[in-house]
């Protein structure tokens, strides 16, 4: 009987969900909410779909992220510094620093040869630390926020951006913009000092090669190239850089799923039903 297992990351501002048999054969993103139980319901329900699978056919379920325990049909919840090493070291083998770059904080993890975590740094205190910061810039030069990357690449003086609170920060570009400062030389400039931030607490540990960049930090050009610069070393991405926290779940599943098979231990699992949530 083939064997599926599915991971589930409740992230400050996506959720993602990811179904494994011996690879990935559906993910699913979608935005975080209020309602992280109906939202996890939703992902699942989509990536099963995608898979062509019952929920029945669910060997066993894992749950990461800051919401993991918003998700009622997890048979597991496991902590997402131990989801991201996981996930990140099945795609590369040869990584020893992940750099996480999220909507609402930003970590750095150190792994070994294994993919065992040896040490961890995270910041959620300060929003200039993470993927916020981006978001709120491009509201005030009025672009998307899939646009900052190639846009910033178009820069020939990134400007120096003196202020590392967002709120300052904001003000301070609204006013670079004012006098004329070209939008490219703008957002290179916060994605320096973005990457500023990052680079400083990456440093805190003993950075090891190969460096993962990863979350939604992952998907800008202009972030990554800015981080490289910062930390004097490549960086590598993964193909779909949010979803490594949901592959490490479903990856920890199957690998807690086939020791307990090993010692003829059979796992408890929770009624596969995707409950209704009302809305109050």
């Amino acid at each position: 009987m083939t064997q599926y297992f599915a991971g589930i990351d409740i992230g400050s501002t996506m959720t993602k969900a990811v179904i494994l048999e011996e690879k990935v054969i559906a993910s699913v993103i979608g935005p975080t909410g209020p309602e992280q139980r109906r939202l996890a319901n939703k992902v699942m329900e989509e990536a099963l779909r995608k898979a062509g699978l019952s929920f029945d056919s669910m060997t066993y379920i894992v749950s990461t992220g800051y919401g993991r325990i918003n998700v009622p049909f997890a048979d597991k919840q496991v902590t997402e510094i131990s989801c991201h090493a996981k996930g990140v070291s099945s795609l590369f083998p040869q990584a020893r620093t992940i750099v996480d770059i999220g909507g609402q904080d930003s970590k750095a993890i150190t792994i070994d040869e294994s993919g065992r975590v040896t040490n961890f740094i995270m910041n959620d205190k300060c929003a200039a630390g993470s993927g916020r910061f981006v978001e709120v810039i491009a509201d005030t030069v009025g672009l998307k926020l899939e646009q900052m990357g190639d846009v910033s690449l178009q820069s020939t003086s990134p400007a120096q951006i003196s202020n590392i609170c967002t709120i300052w920060a904001q003000q301070e570009v609204a006013a670079r913009l004012a006098e004329g400062t070209p939008v490219p030389d703008l957002i290179a400039g916060v994605h320096r000092s973005l990457a500023d931030r990052v680079a400083r607490m990456v440093k805190r540990l003993k950075l090891q090669k190969e460096v993962i960049l990863t979350g939604g930090g992952g998907k800008n050009k202009g972030l990554v190239k800015a981080l490289s610069e910062q930390l004097t070393c490549d960086i590598l991405v993964p193909q779909e850089p949010l979803i490594t926290g949901a592959l490490g779940a479903a990856l920890l599943g199957k690998e807690l799923y086939q020791k307990a098979l090993r010692q003829n231990q059979p796992l408890e699992t929770k009624p596969r039903v995707l409950e209704t949530v009302q809305i109050l």
